[in-house]
């Protein structure tokens, strides 16, 4: 048996209870089917990487239980997790299953959450839920915002932002000498990068940050609030364009909707500017988070990357690896009968594979918990799934590698004495604020230069 997995970042997985109750719509859902974790079990979101370590070294695929206590499939496993992803057998949305008429699956989370009904297309009908040949098309829309030679382009002023935040850190700290990373640096870079690709006006930029935390967040209350403001925000925006075009990735979508007879609808506009925002500066964020508070957890590693910058690109994939944000998928749903490492899974049935615990799978890679920047592929490309794999690869990992590597490189350069200002122990994690799949840190609190 393996070592238990310790938290990646070096930090101490928090042992208090969560720090806010679940919602009482989600909380009562946990524990009313022993023997079939609930991905909202308080074990489970305190500390994901012992959690479904544990559960890994169960079984390749168990029964366990959503956030709306419906039966899914954990999948566990490296190699299953990848074999999963790759699977056309697989797909995204219920209606992509041949002959299904029946009521969407989806729905009552949608409930539990607080979503009005009229707003749930916009989940339910995006990018990220659907499947070809609709996927195709929609990612063949945006995905020239995001070529390698685009992003290479784009490398010029990311590095311009990251000196322009490195410059102001000193301003934002307090009577101890203390700035929160978080905060100043690992959330206004991306944000600033995709709002720029977008479209989003700076003014308008902070209200994305709450609109995230308030998805987040899992309080029907606040998203039921804050949900449809969103969504009435990018309609505003994309009004704004249709009229006032400019050489952004809206307006682009507007050309693209003009030029094809309307075969992008609406609501299709409106769900992969939600969707580009959303996704393309929360796990870039979190990403400069969990990677700086690691290296600076593990002296040795981060010695070694000061000493060669070109490990950059190897040391953002095994950050990614090791202590990556995003620790699980969408649900896939089995369009078919499918049999997946000795188990049987029907038509119908969903199935949620597991980034964390196949990037810590011990029969991929050699001492899974270890931090090593020198950690070679075992093949070409990453040997991770970090950002997932397949037909639903992350769209924009190129340009979050490219910022991780700019970022942390650009950090440690400016301010090689860098150092945390608290204990690990007591660093919080926005796991605790119930967020399944996600490991966060809800600041990152540092010292700039040593002190004598």
């Amino acid at each position: 048996m393996p070592p238990t997995p310790v938290s990646p970042t070096g930090i101490d997985a928090p042992a208090a209870p969560l720090s806010t109750a679940l919602p009482p719509s989600l909380q009562d859902l946990i524990g009313k089917h022993p023997g079939e974790p609930n991905v909202m079990d308080p074990d489970l979101l305190a500390d994901p990487f012992g959690g479904y370590g544990r559960l890994r070294e169960q079984g390749p695929v168990l029964r366990a239980r959503f956030m709306d206590d419906t039966p899914i499939w954990l999948v566990t496993r490296f190699d299953e997790v990848r074999a999963v992803l790759r699977d056309p057998r697989f797909v995204n949305s219920p209606y992509s299953i041949p002959g299904h008429t029946g009521p969407d699956p989806r729905t009552r989370l949608m409930e539990l959450l607080g979503i009005p009904e009229e707003h749930t297309v916009y989940i339910l009908e995006s990018l990220l839920t659907s499947d070809p040949p609709d996927h195709a098309r929609l990612r063949r829309l945006v995905s020239r915002a995001f070529t390698a030679p685009r992003v290479r382009d784009l490398r010029p002023r990311v590095e311009e932002i990251t000196d322009t935040l490195l410059d102001e850190l000193p301003g934002h700290a307090d009577e101890n000498q203390v700035v929160d990373l978080i905060e100043h640096f690992a959330y206004p870079l991306p944000i600033t990068v995709i709002c720029e690709l977008v479209g989003v006006p700076e003014a308008y930029r902070p209200r994305w940050r709450n609109f995230g935390s308030d998805l987040a967040s899992l309080d029907p209350q606040r998203i039921g609030v804050s949900f449809p403001v969103m969504i009435d925000h990018i309609h505003e925006l994309i009004a704004t364009r249709r009229t006032e075009p400019r050489d952004d990735l809206i307006s682009a979508l507007i050309r693209a909707q003009d030029d094809d007879g309307g075969r992008l609808g609406d609501t299709e506009t409106v769900t992969l500017v939600m969707t580009l925002v959303l996704a393309g500066h929360e796990t870039t964020a979190h990403l400069i988070g969990n990677g700086t508070a690691a290296l600076l957890a593990h002296p040795g590693q981060l010695r070694l990357l000061k000493e060669d910058r070109e490990l950059l690109p190897h040391a953002v994939h095994e950050l990614m690896r090791r202590c990556g944000p995003v620790q699980m998928t969408q649900l896939r749903y089995a369009a078919e009968d499918v049999e997946l490492a000795g188990t049987r899974i029907r038509r119908g049935e969903a199935v949620q594979p597991v980034l964390v615990s196949a990037n810590h799978d011990p029969r991929h890679y050699d001492d899974p918990e270890r931090l090593d920047l020198t950690r070679q592929s075992a093949g070409r490309g990453e040997d991770h799934v970090g950002f997932g794999h397949g037909t639903h690869y992350c769209l924009g990992a190129a340009l979050a590698r490219q910022e991780g590597e700019v970022a942390i490189g650009r950090l440690l350069r400016r301010y090689p004495d860098l150092s945390l200002a608290v204990a690990p122990d007591q660093l919080k994690f926005q796991v605790r604020r119930r967020q399944p799949g996600a490991w966060r840190l809800l600041n990152l609190p540092l010292r700039l230069t040593r002190t004598v």
